[in-house]
């Protein structure tokens, strides 16, 4: 007997999830670890991760995360879960295997969000586990639990108070290195959010400008008004949002006599996962080597 993969747990999640509005990831996992595989030696039960973690537990969380990837779960509230329609139809089935979920025009959408050219590199040369070493694994390992935290990153991103997330901005400029920010009135603020001071004496200064949107783009219009409300006190500015800017407006940002960094939301989640910004380091693993040096003959 063996460990089930990640992706043999699809069909006992959806299953345990469709008798039940919503429950807590947590004891999903332990509910399909319960109920399907109680019968597995209690060595295997109790495996650990070399981090420490239940490795059953652990894989029943990564096949939940793989359904929310492709649309067969949706997260209603924090920490909870809930089958979809998409998922009941699945269920229906009884089967999803592996290939037919990567394959799933949802699940490559959710994976394109922010997947990098160089995650992208990495999983088109690990064609088969076989064929790949121990460093390839790794990198592949670490590039799609990062490709998921982003994902998840910036879809918190998109549903927190707009107010909040100005804040969020102005925290993760400060922990870039600028200085001091301050939070303008939320009630005839011209269009500036804060304003930033460049550096640690502030000698100068930067005006911010947040808009957290869901899938509308930034206009043209957008970035004109933001420049019309810089004061003459400055000509920097920084312009954030959770979605994208139009051809327009990219345009009217580089042609600004102000300099105007536009900032999308595949660049925002980039540097608040950069600078431990909304997310937190969860294990730190230590990879080591011969030292060659403690067997040299003296």
């Amino acid at each position: 007997m063996e460990l089930p993969k990640y992706h043999e747990t699809f069909i006992p999640v959806l299953e345990i999830l469709n008798t039940v509005e919503s429950i807590k990831s947590r004891d999903l996992a332990s509910k399909v670890r319960d109920l399907y595989y109680s019968e597995l030696p209690i060595e295997l039960m109790n495996q650990k991760t070399s981090s420490g973690a239940n490795v059953l537990i652990d894989r029943i969380l990564w096949g939940k995360s793989y359904l929310k990837m492709g649309k067969f779960v949706m997260y209603p509230k924090r920490g909870f879960v809930q089958i979809t329609e998409k998922g009941k139809r699945i269920l229906e089935l009884g089967n999803l295997p592996l290939q037919d979920l990567q394959n799933d025009s949802d699940f490559i959408n959710h994976r394109e969000t922010v997947t990098s050219e160089k995650v992208n590199e990495i999983e088109d040369e690990i064609i088969k586990i076989e064929n790949a070493s121990p460093q390839d694994l790794i990198d592949s390992g670490f590039s799609t639990i990062e490709t998921e935290v982003k994902t998840e990153l910036l879809e918190r991103l998109k549903e927190i108070d707009p107010y909040y997330f100005e804040k969020v901005i102005l925290i993760l400029l400060k922990k870039m290195g600028y200085g001091d920010f301050i939070e303008t009135s939320k009630s005839g603020d011209g269009g500036i959010d804060g304003i930033i001071n460049e550096d640690k004496l502030g000698l100068e200064k930067i005006y911010t400008q947040a808009k957290r949107y869901n899938e509308n783009k930034v206009r043209e219009k957008d970035i004109r008004n933001f420049i019309g409300a810089m004061s003459g006190d400055t000509s920097k500015g920084v312009f954030i949002t959770t979605s994208t800017f139009d051809d327009a407006a990219v345009k009217k940002a580089k042609e600004a006599h102000h300099r105007i960094i536009l900032i999308d939301g595949l660049k925002l989640v980039d540097l608040m996962h950069q600078y431990n910004v909304g997310v937190q380091v969860k294990t730190i693993y230590e990879i080591k080597e011969i030292d060659n040096d403690f067997f040299e003959e003296n």
